[in-house]
């Protein structure tokens, strides 16, 4: 049991670190996109084509230039994060009402200003939207990461395939696919509640109202 638990601290803190990379990188390149448009479908057209290569052929790419380990698989969950995050951002912040953001700018409001008191709390639903999607991605493909030398549950889960006609290894196999499962749902009811305590009570509006 206490490896099961330090196995799961392990790869929740992996995929953690992929996705805050993504943050740190996605957040600012969604919002410079909004600024400048035409640079919009070139950079989301690239976090698209990082997302539909393979998991296990992006493990083996990453592979032959960083070598094994959890560097590599960190790496990996940054490039998978950074669709969502890239695409919401921009998707919540073009369709903030332009008319408050008229309002902002008639108080004297400066752009960085109008961006962080008005924009980005009313983004913020479609923004953390994004982010539960690559922290959710990235606790599924950190799970294929033992395959490069990399830590986290899969170990367990690929010790149950290898020994999959015994009970000893569904046993394992079950010890790691649980736990990821149970993971990938505290995530999202983590970050929901997240969401609520970060958004003021009269800026909440939900992704789908941003949309229309």
């Amino acid at each position: 049991m206490e490896k099961i638990i330090l196995l799961t601290l392990e790869h929740l803190g992996l995929s953690t670190i992929g996705v805050l990379f993504g943050i740190a990188v996605g957040l600012p390149l969604g919002i410079m996109i909004t600024r400048r448009r035409k640079l919009a479908g070139l950079v989301v057209g690239t976090t698209e084509m990082l997302q539909t290569i393979p998991s296990l052929a992006m493990l083996a790419l990453l592979m032959m230039w960083l070598g094994l380990g959890n560097s590599t698989l960190i790496i990996a969950l940054f490039l998978y994060s950074l669709l969502p995050i890239v695409r919401n951002t921009y998707t919540g912040l073009v369709n903030v009402d332009t008319g408050l953001i008229e309002a902002g700018r008639g108080m004297g409001m400066t752009r960085l200003q109008v961006l962080r008191l008005v924009q980005l709390p009313l983004a913020l639903p479609v923004i953390l939207a994004g982010i539960r999607v690559a922290l959710i991605t990235a606790i599924g493909v950190a799970t294929i990461g033992t395959l490069i030398g990399a830590g986290g549950l899969g170990e367990l889960i690929w010790l149950g395939m290898k020994n999959i006609e015994t009970s000893k290894g569904v046993n394992m196999l079950f010890s790691g696919a649980i736990p990821a499962a149970l993971l990938a749902i505290a995530c999202e009811l983590g970050l929901e509640r997240l969401e609520k305590a970060l958004t003021p009570r009269g800026l909440r509006v939900s992704p789908e109202s941003m949309k229309n």
